[in-house]
């Protein structure tokens, strides 16, 4: 059960039409290293954290990245708003119009759909920590790339946000997995130390 607060959590504002933006930024969307995959990933991951330190780090990240979905898709929205059949296919955004008309549908920026085989996930939390500690700093690289393509303010200003989130959410799982290697043994996945102590009750969250 998700708390839901209905605002954006970074405001989007975006005043002038980019449709070649709005091409190149739904990468984040549906991308292999976009925010609906990062998301999906997470909450996925969870369930086979060893100990709910884990479990509560995936879930928090993983429903805030829900919320960049939501910043990403009103982004791009704002940035077709309006657009005429001729912009669209100026923009090579006809074909999309073709399938979907103007509704947002989750590819990378060439047009490939939206893949599980981003989940990644194998079921032992440090390949999967690993993995994720990857995939943050993959997106960072992608919202540079996406903020040299714009000189629009009203752009630059969420993607410098999200670019920084991917850094807070890469220091966290380096954090957990520098944790996991200490306390896994033998990759059992299994804890070394009780969940029993005084700072396992900080982590509870939801039993998952």
């Amino acid at each position: 059960m998700f708390s839901y607060n209905k605002k954006l959590q970074y405001p989007v504002n975006i005043k002038k039409k980019d449709l070649r933006m709005a091409k190149y930024l739904v990468t984040q969307y549906g991308g292999p290293n976009g925010e609906l995959g990062a998301a999906l990933r997470y909450l996925n991951q969870r369930y086979t954290m060893p100990d709910n330190k884990g479990k509560a780090l995936l879930t928090d990240i993983g429903t805030e990245e829900l919320a960049h979905i939501e910043i990403i898709s009103t982004m791009i929205y704002q940035l077709m708003k309006d657009a005429t059949m001729e912009e669209l296919r100026e923009a090579g955004l006809d074909s999309h119009y073709a399938e979907h008309s103007r509704a947002l549908y989750p590819t990378d920026a060439n047009g490939i759909p939206f893949n599980v085989s981003y989940f990644a996930t194998t079921g032992d939390p440090l390949a999967d920590i690993a993995e994720d500690m990857a995939a943050e700093q993959k997106a960072r690289a992608i919202y540079e790339n996406l903020i040299d393509l714009t000189n629009d303010p009203d752009v630059i200003g969420p993607l410098l946000w999200l670019r920084q989130r991917e850094i807070v959410h890469f220091n966290w799982f380096k954090e957990l997995f520098e944790y996991y290697q200490k306390m896994l043994s033998g990759g059992s996945n299994k804890i070394m130390k009780s969940e029993n102590d005084s700072n396992a009750l900080k982590y509870m969250m939801y039993d998952v």
